[in-house]
């Protein structure tokens, strides 16, 4: 199982080997890059791209050099603008499959979905970049729910069916525009065609991994994978472990000289991609072992690609002191794995580093 895990460091752009240039190609490899906490997840995207900072992947997200809306499953995903119209397309149905329940709770029937629909459209015409709060004020003038989570759902609804998506920041607060104006028009892709596409990238990217572990990604069926992995055809390979099948692309990379430390974020998608082969990262089985209710910090301490305990950063005036909680103690070569990727993370965020470890 750990040659599994040295293996998807590569694929999931964490070993040595060629690296992409920017953000929105390290977003174009994945396919879509979970991204529900919004700056967590811009590490997710410098931390593969060496010397880049926090304020370059912004400047790229307020671009809309990639995306972020709700796709995939029922969370953000950051995407680019080239994918983001034949992914709504493919994986909506069962999206909204999976929110019908959420829609009825919050009182969202068709009538009230499409009104919602008309206004966002209205209220986002010639290129408007609006708040949530903004939106709430339109939606909520006009009679629509929007206590609760039900404003949340109605912008969802509007993110799937490719009307909105997210716009420039505005200071700390997010913003939505109209899809059409944010994202060039291209044709439709082919249902087959986007099929393979997205069954090609999750394993090319993600792999090895099983069928079971791109059903929980995608909210595909474990039917529709088994078409895209026929169609895909020789750009993929397969091998059985312990009488199950992986899949993955045909790409070779180096491995990471050990020991190399990663601080990933939570849903990093090294971490969260998988269902069934979840537990690659934590052979040893610690991570499991932790009792019921333990305090989980922002992210993992990956030690060659294998969960050796949880990290949080604070930002303490111009030093980013990390707080390291490990399941055993390192070695010295170890703790400077821990330190220097430490530094990386600081430097994104353009600070010095402090490293706090204890064990637990």
């Amino acid at each position: 199982m750990k040659s599994i895990a040295d293996r998807r460091l590569g694929s999931a752009l964490l070993a040595d080997g060629p690296q992409p240039a920017a953000p929105a190609d390290v977003v174009r490899w994945f396919g879509a890059v979970q991204a529900q906490d919004f700056g967590p997840a811009k590490w997710s995207l410098g931390q593969r791209l060496p010397g880049t900072t926090d304020a370059e992947v912004q400047r790229a997200f307020d671009a809309g050099l990639f995306l972020r809306t709700h796709v995939l499953r029922p969370t953000w995903h950051f995407v680019t603008p080239d994918d983001i119209r034949w992914l709504l397309r493919l994986t909506r149905p069962r999206v909204h499959a999976a929110n019908a329940y959420a829609y009825r709770r919050a009182g969202l029937d068709d009538y009230a979905l499409a009104k919602a629909h008309d206004l966002l459209a209205e209220a986002l015409d010639g290129g408007a970049h609006r708040t949530r709060k903004e939106l709430a004020g339109v939606l909520g003038g006009a009679g629509l729910p929007t206590a609760g989570f039900a404003l949340g759902y109605v912008l969802i609804h509007a993110e799937l069916d490719g009307l909105i998506c997210s716009g420039a920041m505005r200071g700390k607060h997010h913003t939505y525009t109209l899809l059409e104006g944010r994202v060039p028009p291209a044709p439709a892709r082919d249902p087959d065609e986007a099929l393979a596409e997205l069954v090609n990238r999750y394993f090319t990217s993600h792999g090895p991994a099983t069928a079971k572990d791109l059903r929980w990604w995608s909210s595909l069926t474990l039917r529709d994978i088994a078409r895209g992995v026929e169609l895909a055809g020789d750009r993929l390979r397969r091998e059985l472990v312990d009488g199950v099948s992986y899949w993955s692309g045909w790409q070779e990379t180096a491995a990471a000289p050990s020991p190399t430390v990663h601080l990933v974020q939570a849903y990093d998608e090294y971490v969260v991609a998988f269902a069934e082969s979840k537990y690659v990262i934590d052979v040893s089985g610690a991570a499991r072992a932790l009792p019921p209710g333990t305090a989980l910090p922002n992210g993992r301490v990956l030690l060659d690609g294998q969960v050796t305990g949880r990290w949080k950063g604070t930002p303490a005036r111009d030093t980013l002191v990390v707080k390291a909680v490990l399941h055993r103690a390192l070695s010295p070569a170890e703790a400077d794995a821990l330190d220097a990727a430490a530094a990386h993370q600081a430097a994104f965020l353009n600070l010095r580093h402090r490293v706090v470890t204890s064990l637990g």
